[in-house]
């Protein structure tokens, strides 16, 4: 049991801020430990039963949640927009990505949980996949939703239940993912929020009742989870941190290149894991990219994110901007230069300007960290064999991108020669329902979506029949 309710627990109320203009949404009263206690029971006892409930009756519910989904994109995106910030139009179409995931699931998790049978001297043997029991989510703030939906669609689709801690500035995104997989039908506890503090995660995670656990976030938040896990000899799937390296070759078509390092690297205002945080230039090409992306970064509207036609929205909390300029100012103090962008606007609100940096080496910050916002970092490199060595020089390995016209070459920096969990040619790097995501070395371990990603969490049981 997580433990007891304590006076301190109930009178602790977490705060939720509109970051564009730094006034409180609402409070969310904390749960304390018997309300905990409640939740992991209600939690275990329904999945008991949904376990049971066959492919086809899951699928159902799943696409009712896809219906709902798609007819409240604008109320969800609104919701999104005001508790972290994200321009509304990319919102929407945060929402519109879970109810593809939700479709994707619902069609295909019968086929990618199937028994797969092995010939062996038995008279009958195969792989099952069987449900594991409630499995704990930590989520960030980045995409409130999405993260949540690639992690829960194909958990409760192989029959698990679920319980999201969801950071603890988007708990009305928390809140909203529960009711609508209620009102779609999924039985009542199968899904559920815990509004809890990062304090609680661990006694959470330790509960006899919780199977597994998956974290999206930050490195150290991962060490921090892999432990508590650990301890309790409990599955983990970590999507941690990145400082992904877009690789420009000198036969590079910059008409695509372009486009797509700046989609990449400003996408949802630059906070996300994958996002395209460092430019990586052979040498020929070098200036006529920078003067490229120079105009293109100058071009980015910042603003109201509840405008249609803003390119970025303030950041997410005021001391994630402070940290990002913190970033900027030791870089350029020690020798960086500026192209565009780096100082704080005046007036309310988390709002960082698009930023690139050049002329930067190894022990600056926006050289050997990750820089969640909107800053690039311009590499000048000698010829391939140097990019190669840079963009793998990070102790990240989430994704990677190489740009060329020869797409054969393109193909074998990306198969065999970038050190990541997800490598594109020719394009910005972004999650699939179809394929596997996730990383290596620092970035984490572990997949979801695809059909690897359902069968992270289940007992790939051996049965055997003489």
């Amino acid at each position: 049991m997580v433990g007891k309710n304590d006076a301190k627990d109930r009178r602790m109320a977490i705060t939720s801020i509109n970051p564009a203009t730094g006034e409180k949404i609402r409070d969310y009263e904390a749960m304390a430990g018997a309300d905990i206690d409640a939740v992991l029971g209600h939690t275990d006892m329904a999945w008991r039963s949904w376990k049971a409930r066959p492919f086809e009756d899951r699928s159902v519910l799943m696409r009712q949640a896809a219906q709902l989904l798609h007819e409240r994109a604008d109320i969800y995106a609104g919701l999104i927009t005001a508790e972290m910030g994200k321009p509304v139009a990319q919102a929407r179409s945060e929402v519109e990505k879970c109810v593809w995931a939700c479709k994707f699931y619902a069609d295909r998790a019968a086929h990618f949980l199937a028994p797969e049978r092995v010939e062996t001297d038995a008279a009958n043997s195969y792989a099952a996949y069987q449900s594991l029991g409630p499995v704990l989510a930590v989520m960030p703030w980045n995409f409130p939703f999405w993260q949540v939906f690639r992690f829960a669609a194909p958990a409760l689709m192989a029959g698990n239940a679920c319980l999201l801690k969801h950071a603890s500035n988007v708990y009305g995104c928390a809140l909203a993912i529960e009711e609508v997989l209620r009102d779609a039908g999924f039985p009542q506890h199968v899904f559920r929020t815990l509004v809890i503090g990062s304090n609680k995660v661990a006694d959470v995670i330790a509960d006899r009742r919780v199977a597994a656990v998956t974290l999206t976030g930050s490195t150290p938040a991962g060490k921090a989870v892999a432990s508590a896990a650990g301890r309790a000899l409990k599955k983990t799937v970590l999507e941690l941190g990145g400082s992904d390296p877009y690789v420009i070759l000198e036969d590079a078509d910059l008409d695509q290149a372009v486009p797509a390092c700046i989609t990449g690297r400003l996408l949802n205002t630059g906070q996300s894991c994958i996002a395209a945080k460092r430019w990586v230039v052979v040498d020929s090409i070098y200036e006529e990219f920078a003067a490229r992306v120079t105009e293109a970064m100058q071009g980015q509207r910042c603003g109201d994110p509840t405008d249609e036609s803003v390119d970025l929205g303030p950041m997410a909390r005021m001391d994630l901007r402070d940290e990002l300029h913190d970033q900027v100012r030791r870089s350029i103090d020690a020798g960086a230069t500026c192209l565009v962008g780096g100082e704080v606007p005046e007036g309310p609100g988390a709002f960082y300007p698009a930023t690139l940096l050049a002329d930067l080496e190894p022990g600056m910050p926006a050289y050997d960290e990750e820089t969640f916002g909107p800053v690039a970092s311009l590499i000048r490199v000698a010829d391939e064999t140097e990019a190669i060595r840079v963009a793998n020089g990070t102790p990240f390995g989430l994704g990677a991108a190489v740009f060329t016209r020869d797409t054969d070459r393109g193909e074998r920096i990306a198969r065999y020669e970038l050190d990541a969990g997800c490598c594109f040619v020719n394009d910005f790097v972004r999650s699939d329902p179809r394929l596997p995501f996730g990383g290596v070395k620092e970035s984490g371990y572990g997949r979801e979506l695809g059909p690897y990603g359902i069968r992270e969490f289940t007992n790939i049981k051996t049965v055997y029949v003489r």
